[in-house]
């Protein structure tokens, strides 16, 4: 199946990053897509980077022409979304990003499950996202395949059971600011050392981005490539020493712990 009509709720930064990401790989042409944001600052980011997508205000016009809907609102926005439209989501595949939202929520308030839902995370605004879906009673096979070109052009992606949704959450939803936490702190540890700032964060995110890639590409375990840098009586491993004596390691799996038991209250 080949969708025409594209309408995507919310174009502020991951729809922005969603939409722009099928834009430029192909999945769907600008003229057939139109972007609701009640936002003017966001509205005139659009008009003046990507001038072809139609954009408004005015919700209720746009979803009865769509033939997909990309709801990228947040979780409390989601019951006035649908309830501005009640009568427009028939016959349409609805995507939805909030999270926490469950898919019998969804299903209540539009009347049908031809749903997926997503759960992307920032670094699809660079096109190496990592995000995850789980579709409803109604999807096809032809609305899973779109939805992996979708969101195949801003990283990866995979399917979960709906039951793994918050645990995904936790852990590569939420992972991105994880990840800049720990590369603040190990740029605040080389100042500490005595590298100026800009040197010490350029080390700290390239060692990151260089070390996720040796892992991604290479298949080994992260166990494995830590042992290979960690010497007897060396320098690593003095480190890591001090690492698992701040808890580094628990306190990361209670974080992903924590995200992922508040995307359970949120729904």
């Amino acid at each position: 199946m080949e969708y025409q009509r594209l309408v995507v709720v919310g174009g502020g930064q991951m729809g922005r990053a969603l939409l722009c990401g099928m834009l430029d790989n192909g999945v769907i042409p600008e003229s057939a897509a139109q972007v609701v944001e009640p936002s003017k600052t966001s509205r005139n980011w659009w008009q003046e980077n990507r001038p072809k997508v139609h954009v408004t205000e005015d919700l209720k016009t746009a979803i009865p022409s769509a033939d997909l809907v990309l709801l990228a609102v947040k979780p409390a926005m989601i019951s006035k979304v649908a309830k501005q439209s009640p009568n427009a989501w028939d016959g349409k595949l609805v995507i939805s990003i909030a999270a926490g939202i469950r898919m019998n929520t969804l299903c209540d308030l539009i009347c049908h499950n031809r749903i997926i839902r997503v759960m992307p995370n920032t670094p699809c605004l660079v096109g190496e996202g990592a995000s995850a879906y789980c579709c409803g009673q109604s999807v096809t096979s032809e609305d899973r395949s779109w939805i992996d070109s979708a969101l195949g052009s801003v990283g990866m992606a995979v399917e979960v059971d709906e039951g793994q949704m918050d645990a995904v959450t936790g852990l590569s939803g939420s992972g991105p600011a994880y990840v800049c936490l720990m590369i603040e702190g190990l740029a605040d540890g080389g100042v500490f050392a005595g590298l100026p700032r800009d040197l010490a964060t350029k080390l700290a995110t390239q060692t990151v981005l260089g070390t996720a890639k040796m892992i991604a590409e290479t298949g080994r375990h992260p166990a494995e490539l830590k042992d290979a840098v960690a010497s007897p009586g060396g320098t690593t491993i003095a480190g890591l020493r001090s690492l698992e004596q701040n808890r580094l390691r628990a306190g990361l799996m209670d974080a992903v712990i924590a995200s992922a038991e508040r995307s359970r209250e949120l729904g």
